[in-house]
């Protein structure tokens, strides 16, 4: 007898997955609630285990197969990430001979540099996101307050410690952070991840400033370096660019021709292989015309090397390929046909493009689809269309694919710029905008 256990939000969604996974023959033995653990465990949801049993003669999907299969698109995540920030806490003995030292409020922190050639657009982020420190302090002050106004002289409350209200504090900061998150659409599984990381250094009584510069790191380092475009030597670099319909591929790749060719004088030659939409290769012309540069129509995986070849002394050829839904099973093998063509001398990339506003649940499936393809950075496109941000983050930690470039809005080349990660940090900790 086969014996496995299963778990999921829902006792119907564990029995589902022990069904999948097992067959219908497989029969539940036992349903068990698991409630949350830790500091944290008041604003978590219980989830639920299911025992599940399978006669040997049946035959059943091998239990080691079973376990490892889903985690497969998570191999390349960076769990680095997930490793505890040391924070210096004097100790008390210490505290006459150490200099006292101000906490670190991240939200005071300037804003990186970009690379040379993107522009900057600080728009006083500053001055439109209003401090969470400051928000958080208005909301705790006015939740104490509230509770002094109902306090009453019982003997219970008499009880509580000088030290109960400083950890109340602390519980409710990390809360309204917690609350934050959700509200910009970050998935609930990341949201609990960020809170199990805080936490492991988080200790009774700290300071607000501390919990804040905690979760800011913790979030930077969960999203990592973006990763841009780099320059080879000897040859050109082949960047092609993947993606759904209508999430402004060709609009993007004219945006970066122009940031290399113009701000940066180096020479970028255009290819489509865009053949299924009538006008597609009609825009990226009208582009190719405007920046000067050459532009080939690709038709087969045998034309590519071809054309590569007849512009190698370029700095960079920039793809364009077909938008499709992930769900074309012929349009996507000719995609992965036309990359796995490239001859080996030449050094590719490629960038899967996609859109803030998908959602989440067609994102997770797109992510899936095109790791199929190849291996890829990706570029979100249409983020002055969205209000939350969360998907950025859910994405990131789905796919373990490194993010790059975003884009928000349709003038060429100014509305592209590589990913902010201390803006975008910001925003989700700031709440809706």
């Amino acid at each position: 007898m086969t014996i496995n256990k299963f778990q999921g939000k829902t006792e119907n969604e564990a029995i589902e997955k022990a069904k999948k996974e097992m067959g219908q023959n497989a029969v539940i033995m036992n349903v068990r609630e698991v409630k949350p653990k830790g500091f944290f465990r008041a604003f978590k949801k219980s989830t639920f285990e299911v025992t599940a049993a399978l006669e040997e003669k049946e035959q059943a999907p091998n239990p080691v197969s079973a376990m490892t299969a889903p985690l497969k698109m998570h191999e390349n995540i960076n769990y680095a990430a997930d490793g505890p920030i040391k924070i210096p806490i004097p100790k008390p003995e210490e505290k006459t001979e150490l200099p006292k030292a101000e906490p670190v409020n991240p939200f005071k922190l300037p804003l990186p540099t970009q690379k040379p050639f993107m522009n900057e657009k600080e728009k006083g982020i500053e001055e439109k996101l209003e401090s969470l420190q400051t928000l958080l302090e208005k909301n705790l002050n006015s939740d104490e307050k509230k509770k002094s106004e109902e306090k009453t002289d019982t003997h219970s409350e008499e009880k509580n410690t000088e030290r109960q209200p400083e950890q109340s504090q602390a519980f409710r900061c990390v809360k309204m952070i917690y609350d934050i998150l959700l509200e910009n659409d970050v998935n609930e599984k990341y949201a609990n991840q960020i809170l199990d990381d805080m936490e492991k250094v988080i200790r009774n009584g700290s300071s607000m400033d501390m919990i804040l510069s905690n979760i800011y790191q913790k979030m930077i380092l969960k999203f990592g370096q973006p990763q841009t475009i780099e320059l080879g030597e000897g040859h050109p670099k082949i960047v092609f660019f993947i993606g759904p319909t209508g999430v402004g591929k060709t609009t993007t790749i004219a945006k970066i021709a122009s940031k290399y060719k113009v701000d940066r004088g180096k020479k970028v030659a255009l290819l489509t292989a865009d053949t299924y939409r009538i006008a597609a290769a009609e825009q990226l012309r009208t582009y190719a015309n405007i920046l000067d540069t050459p532009l080939t129509i690709i038709y087969s995986p045998d034309e590519l090397n071809t054309a590569i070849e007849n512009v190698s002394d370029y700095d960079l050829v920039l793809v364009d390929t077909a938008g499709f839904s992930h769900k074309n099973l012929t349009q996507r093998a000719d995609t992965k046909l036309l990359i796995d063509s490239v001859d080996e001398k030449y050094e590719k990339e490629v960038y899967l493009v996609i859109s803030a506003t998908t959602k989440y649940r067609d994102l997770l499936e797109i992510a899936d689809i095109y790791h199929e393809i190849a291996d890829y950075k990706i570029i979100f496109t249409k983020l002055d269309e969205t209000t939350t941000y969360g998907n950025i983050l859910n994405i990131r930690l789905y796919s373990g694919a490194e993010l790059s470039y975003v884009t928000n809005g349709q003038n060429v080349p100014d509305d592209i710029e590589v990913f902010d990660i201390q803006k975008i940090v910001k925003k989700l900790l700031g709440g809706r905008e």
